[in-house]
């Protein structure tokens, strides 16, 4: 029986990895990228200083960027650290990994067609990361990075200055990403070592015996996402298999909080922010996504 249920452990275990490290290469590659090839002046430029449009902005340009949500933490990093104010980093942190062409395309496909489900989905994603700019744009000042990942970027600054050659930069930016990788990639690991963990010694019945009104059928799945930590191109498809058991709005939160907060992104935000500040994030997105939820 033990060495069934750690096959078992071991398959999800490793089926997770395999999902999210491409995402993740992309995602330190691009952040890489911007670490070279982006200068803080030309991300002043692009951003309102109108703490509502920002949000606004950010949130739609989350929507245009292909991500994982394993892959967003490295990317939103770095654009604080070249000067992004952090009530237009969060939103399109949240957006990025559900608003995406590739996302709203495996969801239409996984709902057999369905356009509502798509609609709902984007919808209520909008709203949440819309929400969760303004309150953070009242309520924090700075960056909230831990202290430990914005030192080691100082001693870069000083030779971006001068004009380096492209293949020069080119190497940069290879070496940023593969230190990136790994600073990330522990954190994955044991996300996805927590994650097929309570997926194998959690049991299905007990969930569905709690989720029997509104309220708890969208906890239950809020649950469920946030410890399952699938790959937003993915979940969809879990997701449908929920449906018969489960109403639209408690499956509509399963597919916005999963990318927006599970095991392994929770843990790469705390490699990467302060805790608090990762707490109240994620009690913002909770309540809104469970509030949401209900209406729908």
């Amino acid at each position: 029986m033990f060495s069934q249920s750690f096959l078992q452990l071991n398959t999800i275990f490793i089926s997770i990895l395999i999902e999210s490290i491409p995402f993740i290469l992309i995602g330190v590659f691009i952040s890489g990228f911007i670490q070279m090839f982006v200068s803080e002046e030309m991300i002043a430029r692009i951003i309102p200083k109108n703490r509502f449009l920002a949000v606004i902005y950010a949130t739609l340009f989350g929507a245009l960027f292909p991500a994982c949500e394993c892959g967003i933490v490295p990317i939103v990093r770095r654009l604080l650290l070249k000067g992004v104010p952090l009530h237009a980093a969060i939103p399109f942190m949240l957006t990025a990994p559900i608003i995406n062409p590739i996302v709203l395309f495996s969801t239409y496909i996984a709902f057999g067609n369905q356009i509502d489900m798509v609609l709902y989905r984007s919808g209520l994603a909008l709203v949440v990361a819309f929400l969760v700019g303004i309150i953070l744009s009242f309520q924090f000042k700075g960056n909230q990075l831990l202290e430990k990942g914005t030192r080691n970027t100082h001693h870069h600054h000083h030779h971006h200055s001068t004009k380096q050659t492209f293949k020069k930069k080119f190497v940069d930016m290879l070496s940023h990403a593969v230190d990136e990788f790994f600073s990330v990639g522990k954190y994955l690991i044991l996300g996805a070592f927590i994650a097929a963990a309570m997926q194998t010694y959690l049991k299905t019945s007990t969930l569905l015996e709690i989720g029997q009104t509104d309220v708890t059928s969208s906890i239950v799945m809020m649950v469920l996402a946030f410890v399952m930590s699938l790959c937003s191109e993915a979940d969809a498809f879990i997701a449908s298999s929920f449906s018969s058991t489960f109403s639209v709005g408690s499956i509509v939160a399963f597919l916005v909080i999963g990318p927006m907060v599970d095991i392994k992104n929770t843990l790469m935000m705390l490699s990467v922010f302060n805790k608090r500040f990762v707490f109240i994030l994620i009690c913002y997105i909770a309540i809104f996504v469970l509030v949401g939820s209900l209406f729908i």
